[in-house]
């Protein structure tokens, strides 16, 4: 690997092309062209300023909030890493990046969270009703460009019609699992299933970006399907390093605010970690915090010093670097040389090792 990629620096040259795709699915500023081209003919008649209202301004309201971009940049990565031209296939990129942003706005309903990227929720400013609909309106607005695909054979239309509706499946059971736990609903959490709900609530979307691009750039089946599962395991380790984060993270925690994990009860790995290792008392304590959903910072703290205590923090970063080298050793193997190859490895390396 090229330790000199600064992949921060090649996140953001690619974000406003990422940006221009996403405005060619839904403009900033809709019309009734655009609603007929993507809705189809109005059976009456279309109020296109209330379909402003409810879905174009609260999708642009976040979208504008910025972001890393780092699925449809992963898409792009795999369409180079099998030998395909990523610029041919740029304009899919959008779709994975709209879908992501949809989940978060349903998750932040889900959560009652007040923050995201630093300002208030979508919820918050438009309403639960304006916000569910607008955050499921962007798990389909992207499907227009695999419909209006028309130049794409009609087999790898199919195959990734079938990825999408796979990997948006897939993301409900992990959401599912995650509120249910957070909920105090279930107290005997193991770390497989841990990983596998993270698999399914985070690494989906990165197996379905990688998965599409291996197709789309002409990888063989071998190809594609390691690197669906390194993509994966990469979504897995993102989602380790924003619960390490969400504790101990200062520039994470202006933007979503200091321990709302905790807040909410989730069972993170650092949880599951020190339930395991904890005395009777302190995982007791432990639990009587996260079933409490705190809100002042003294008992939001205290819980994190418990965490702390039995080092597990640093056993959750142990075990997100250590996910990932495996998974890369696995997905090495098949890939040909070249610069995207060079380039997700580094980019997989920093997003396990972010700060924000």
């Amino acid at each position: 690997m090229d330790e000199t990629i600064d992949i921060e620096k090649y996140l953001n040259e690619q974000s406003k092309g990422i940006n221009q795709e996403i405005e060619k699915i839904v403009p900033h500023q809709i019309d009734g062209k655009w609603v007929e081209r993507v809705f189809g003919k109005a059976s009456y008649a279309y109020d296109v300023e209330s379909i402003q209202r409810s879905i174009a301004d609260p999708i642009w309201n976040l979208l504008d909030r910025g972001g890393k971009r780092w699925r449809p940049v992963l898409f792009l990565l795999s369409v180079g890493a099998v030998g395909g031209n990523a610029q041919t296939f740029k304009p899919y990129s959008a779709l994975f990046e709209m879908v992501h942003n949809g989940t978060l706005m349903v998750d932040d309903i889900e959560d009652n969270s007040e923050l995201r990227r630093g300002q208030p929720c979508t919820h918050k400013v438009y309403g639960v009703d304006v916000a569910v609909n607008a955050g499921n309106a962007m798990y389909y607005l992207p499907y227009i460009l695999i419909r209006d695909a028309n130049d794409m054979p009609v087999e790898t239309r199919m195959q990734f019609a079938n990825i999408y509706a796979q990997e948006m499946l897939n993301v409900h059971i992990g959401q599912g699992m995650d509120i249910l736990w957070h909920r105090g609903q279930k107290y005997s959490i193991s770390e497989d299933e841990y990983l596998q709900m993270c698999a399914y609530k985070t690494g989906t979307l990165a197996r379905m970006a990688a998965r599409a691009g291996a197709l789309l750039g002409g990888g063989t089946p071998e190809q594609q399907k390691a690197l669906g599962k390194f993509s994966e395991t990469i979504g897995v380790a993102f989602q380790i390093q924003d619960d390490i984060l969400n504790l101990v993270g200062e520039e994470f925690s202006k933007a979503k605010g200091v321990g709302e994990d905790i807040h909410e009860g989730k069972r993170t790995i650092m949880v599951l970690h020190t339930l395991n290792q904890a005395s009777e008392a302190d995982k007791k304590r432990l639990l009587d915090i996260l079933n409490s959903h705190p809100e002042d910072q003294k008992t939001i703290l205290e819980a994190i010093a418990i965490l702390k205590k039995y080092d597990s923090i640093e056993y959750a970063r142990a075990k997100a670097s250590a996910l990932v080298e495996k998974s890369w050793k696995e997905v090495e193997k098949v890939l040909p040389e070249n610069e995207s190859k060079d380039i997700l490895h580094a980019f997989a390396e920093f997003l396990i090792k972010r700060k924000v």
